[in-house]
């Protein structure tokens, strides 16, 4: 499972995260908006977030819809969006946890930032790995 994460101006946007076919992640409504200083709402935010788990949605056909993100950070393109924001992802498989860190690529998209990335042992919990993530989201925006 993936589950992606954005923060933005203190603002942090915890989308539910869909798969389309067999590898495509999209973000998809709820989105919980939360303030990243609120510790006790971000963390109940999480775990709303990775109990949704992935649902499966149909491929798309045609033009793309603008990311859902964008109506809820009050922008309209995904640039505007994208312009300070920084973004993680969780990710589990069979029971292993990573939170893996995005860096802004020159050419205008983020990219996996493999000094970002960190590996839970096994055995770790879902609360463990929230717990790391709202330490990285707050000191994020403290930077």
């Amino acid at each position: 499972m993936l589950f992606q994460i954005y923060l933005k101006d203190g603002i942090v946007y915890l989308p539910t995260t869909a798969k389309r076919g067999t590898s495509v992640y999209t973000a998809i409504d709820p989105v919980a908006v939360v303030a990243v200083a609120n510790t006790e709402d971000l963390r109940r935010a999480l775990l709303d977030t990775i109990a949704r788990k992935n649902i499966v949605v149909p491929l798309l056909k045609g033009k793309r819809p603008q990311p859902v993100i964008l109506k809820y950070a009050g922008v309209k393109s995904w640039p505007a969006f994208a312009h300070g924001a920084s973004t993680w992802n969780i990710e589990e498989n069979g029971g292993l946890y990573q939170i893996v860190g995005h860096r802004m690529h020159p050419k205008g998209y983020w990219v996996e930032d493999h000094d970002g990335k960190i590996t839970f042992p096994p055995g770790t919990t879902v609360d463990d790995v929230i717990a790391r993530m709202i330490t990285i989201l707050q000191e994020a925006a403290r930077r």
